[in-house]
């Protein structure tokens, strides 16, 4: 959970370095998060799949929430493998553009100072 609060703290920060741990666990954190709200949606009869027109506002609101912590602590999940966070851009591309998405952010990190910064793994009083 730590992990999760440490994004959320970093709201909107795109410059420096995220470890795959920060990452990941903002990722695995966020996804059990909206299926908790999914559920309670369909608890109370705002289900998405239960129709045209329909409307999921809990998670709808959740997903508004975190859109920019989403996008920031990417972005420097990215910077800390050297890569500009314009990759992120690839999301755009169906199926390809995310599978390479995904093999980028579980590469491990450029070894010492990069342009974007320290190694969040040899300082992490820096993360």
């Amino acid at each position: 959970m730590d992990w999760y609060l440490r994004v959320l703290q970093k709201y909107a920060i795109l410059s420096g370095r995220a470890r795959r741990t920060e990452f990941w666990m903002f990722t695995l954190i966020s996804t059990i998060i909206s299926m908790v709200l999914s559920a309670l949606d369909s608890f109370f009869g705002n289900s998405p799949f239960s129709g045209p027109g329909s409307f999921s506002p809990i998670s709808n609101l959740y997903g508004l929430a975190v859109l920019v912590p989403s996008i920031a602590v990417g972005v420097r999940r990215l910077q800390d493998t050297g890569r500009s966070g314009w990759w992120l851009l690839l999301t755009l591309i169906p199926i390809i553009g995310w599978i390479m998405l995904i093999v980028f952010h579980a590469q491990d990190s450029e070894s010492g100072d990069n342009r974007f910064g320290p190694n969040p793994k040899e300082y992490p009083e820096l993360t």
